[in-house]
């Protein structure tokens, strides 16, 4: 499928390249990311001078799920004009986040947008011990077992940057060793508040990254005996709260992957007009926080709340979709 011309909108439209010294934004959209990423780093040392505050600190928390978004955002469309530009940005997700961007390139573009939670997708929900689960458990495990299968892809793909693309292997090593350097710097200052104020919700927002894989993917049927049993949209869940706004339109999972370098501001439009019609009810949600608190908490102690996995049990028509 391929984007309309007209479905951008003036306001979406990407800005044209000017000659001048300083960097362009391709998407003006893209201030709401450059503002996460000037906020995230001030609420740290704001609290690092001052003392951690209760109001301040779930805010940093916050963030950091949007640092990760911006980095998927800007590994599948670049955020500036400038090739420079776009590298000070990779180094800059790599701080604020705890992890080099690079590795989206391997574990994300190259295995789940490729595959789409097929049974070739190496991180697929349903892999693992439990098989097609959607439950508490499985969502806080999810990103510890994602970690076992991708990294052994990472090495991979490293040693073969190392082999065929050495200068983007040593790219690739520049954003580990800064990452290190950052982290081995600030617990030589302080161990506590480096912990509290910067490790700690790195690692929150890593875990709420891998995480989401299981929130848009778990019950979803992405194999090939479902696509060809029901629809070729079955394999994602979409949620049109308030999410999407705060988080770059993430809920809206269909639209993006089949249009993965589409701008997140773009996607809106997508969802409502292209593709919520063709995807199955039990796949289009509304606030994220009441399906995680209908699905994971009611869930866990009552089965009318779980969700009905739709792994290659659908075989009749869809059911036409609610406006």
């Amino acid at each position: 499928m391929t984007l309309q011309r007209n479905q951008s909108g003036p306001k979406n439209r990407p800005t044209r390249q000017r000659q001048s010294g300083l960097p362009q934004l391709k998407y003006a959209r893209d201030w709401q990311s450059l503002l996460y990423m000037l906020a995230l780093p001030t609420l740290v040392i704001w609290q690092w001078i001052y003392g951690v505050s209760a109001v301040l600190y779930p805010i940093l928390l916050f963030l950091t799920l949007g640092i990760g978004v911006i980095h998927h955002n800007h590994t599948h469309l670049r955020m500036w004009h400038s090739k420079r530009a776009n590298r000070c940005t990779d180094l800059l997700i790599t701080l604020l986040q705890g992890h080099p961007s690079c590795v989206f390139f391997p574990t994300h573009v190259a295995n789940h947008h490729r595959h789409k939670h097929s049974e070739q997708d190496i991180a697929r929900t349903y892999r693992f011990a439990a098989g097609d689960t959607n439950t508490l458990p499985g969502y806080v495990l999810h990103p510890f077992q994602a970690i076992g299968v991708l990294y052994p892809a990472i090495f991979h793909w490293l040693g073969r940057l190392r082999r065929h693309k050495p200068g983007v292997w040593r790219y690739c090593l520049c954003q580990y060793a800064l990452w290190m350097l950052l982290w081995a710097m600030l617990l030589a200052i302080n161990p506590g508040k480096t912990i509290l104020l910067v490790i700690i919700p790195q690692l929150h927002g890593l875990h709420w990254l891998l995480a989401t894989n299981y929130l848009q993917h778990a019950h979803a049927d992405g194999s090939a005996q479902g696509r060809k049993a029901q629809s070729s949209l079955a394999y994602a869940r979409n949620f049109e709260g308030w999410v999407n706004p705060l988080l770059f339109n993430i809920g809206l999972h269909t639209a993006h992957h089949e249009h993965s370098r589409a701008h997140w501001s773009l996607l809106t439009h997508l969802h409502k007009n292209q593709y919520r019609s063709q995807i199955h009810p039990a796949l289009l949600e509304g606030g994220l926080i009441r399906y995680m608190m209908r699905t994971f908490v009611k869930g866990t102690v009552s089965p009318r709340f779980r969700s009905q996995s739709l792994m290659h049990t659908h075989t009749d028509p869809l059911p036409p979709s609610t406006s």
